[in-house]
């Protein structure tokens, strides 16, 4: 008897692009629950990495793809990307059998495009699963809906009250949200995943991606540099300075090492919001790099709840790691993205949540009570300056996440709300 199932957003939305379109490429990191989601759409599988059978399926890739879309549709074909001519093999299937729901594809790595004839447009259509969310693993209590403070910016929460401690919370990050840890009942358990997570990161997945060789110490050197400027606009100059104190590693090879952690969707770089409010000049243009999931940064460290505890001026940095984390996933349907804002008068807001429909709300991180007013002032700041903009819309609303116990709406209109109220 398998684990129990708990429900992802990405059920719901891979139901409604099966509606509308031929094919559906998922993509995300490794354990993220990709597989086991898209199963329960299917009618017939094939996992590409399958041990007994990989080296059969590799022959028939190159000898006749179509061999591998035959069965009920929609088919699954796992870790796709172990045959990138099946990209092109969907997609002519799509044009030539038409209609909807077809095929859902899975890969934990972005494929060179050099490998595939055509992009799969109005074919397949890409989303991204990461790691679950607070409300996905049953942390969030998800009184709170981002998407209804978007509809009714004037949305009572006075009084809602969250389930999660700090302490809660600090678990949450370091185990992550990763599927397999969620379900477990040890607590050691829950906590090993991400540990060994960022072991075959290190040991194989780095190397495995594209055949390039890269040194285990030299990764995880990085990792550990990435982990300690996490959430924050150091420059890439300074990461490669501090790794080299222990591990020499010249320009290329950081980059090449860069770019390997971003196809494996292990970090992720979030770009700076540029309205036009002042001039092109003030602005930060330097992207903010995070981990797509808090506890591999941790795990990077060698970090335990424990330790987490006793260094919470550190934590802050990942609190807000995983504010984005479900930020991302909650405004995932909508194509939402999120943004940060730096000006060079130094101030900053953590997160511009913008949907597609050209809404957009501005929201601070902050993980201790004391820090909320700061956060605020640096809400109003920027709103103030939108407000003289005639040909800027206004916000829908102001927001500090908080890792406290009770939302309310301050005098000032800015919205105080606890991560383990949220919800899409």
């Amino acid at each position: 008897m398998g684990r129990k199932y708990l429900k992802r957003y990405m059920d719901d939305d891979l139901e409604r692009y099966l509606r509308m379109i031929g094919a559906v490429l998922i993509v995300g990191p490794k354990w993220s629950g990709k597989t086991t989601t898209a199963e329960r759409h299917a009618k017939s599988v094939i996992k590409l990495q399958d041990p007994k059978r990989k080296e059969t399926y590799k022959i028939w890739a190159e000898f006749d793809p179509d061999r591998l879309l035959e069965g009920n549709k929609p088919k699954l074909i796992d870790e796709w990307q172990m045959a990138p001519v099946l990209w092109d093999a969907v997609r002519n299937s799509v044009d030539e059998i038409g209609g909807e729901g077809l095929y859902i594809l899975t890969g934990s790595t972005v494929v060179d495009e050099s490998k595939i004839m055509h992009s799969g447009t109005g074919r397949i259509h890409r989303v991204l699963m990461r790691p679950m969310s607070l409300y996905e693993s049953l942390e969030s209590n998800g009184k709170i809906s981002l998407m209804e403070l978007f509809d009714n910016p004037d949305l009572d929460i006075n009084g809602i009250t969250s389930d999660l401690t700090i302490d809660d919370l600090i678990f949450a990050a370091c185990r992550g949200g990763w599927p397999e840890s969620v379900v477990k009942k040890d607590r050691e358990a829950q906590l090993f995943v991400a540990k060994s997570y960022v072991q075959n990161i290190c040991n194989t997945d780095i190397s495995a991606i594209d055949g390039v060789k890269r040194n285990p110490d030299k990764v995880r050197s990085l990792l550990k540099s990435l982990a300690r400027n996490n959430s924050t606009l150091v420059n890439d100059k300074t990461i490669m300075a501090d790794i080299n104190v222990n591990e020499k590693m010249s320009n290329g090879t950081y980059y090449s090492y860069i770019k390997a952690l971003k196809d494996l969707f292990v970090i992720e770089e979030i770009r700076g919001w540029s309205p036009d409010i002042k001039s092109k000049t003030s602005m930060r243009s330097r992207n903010k790099k995070i981990f797509i999931d808090p506890s591999i940064a941790i795990a990077s460290l060698k970090m335990s709840p424990e330790s987490c505890a006793d260094d919470l001026f550190l934590f802050g940095f990942l609190f807000e790691n995983l504010c984005i984390r479900d930020l991302s996933i909650y405004t995932g349907p909508l194509d939402g993205n999120i943004y940060y804002y730096h000006d060079k008068s130094d101030i900053e807001i953590d997160c511009v949540v913008h949907l597609n429909d050209n809404r957009y709300a501005l929201i601070e991180c902050k993980l201790g009570s004391e820090k909320i007013d700061e956060g605020a002032k640096n809400l109003l700041k920027i709103n103030k300056l939108i407000e003289k903009n005639d040909e800027l819309n206004n916000p829908s609303f102001l927001a500090v996440l908080t890792g406290g116990e009770v939302a309310y709406t301050r005098t000032d209109g800015v919205k105080v709300i606890p991560i383990g109220c949220l919800k899409q």
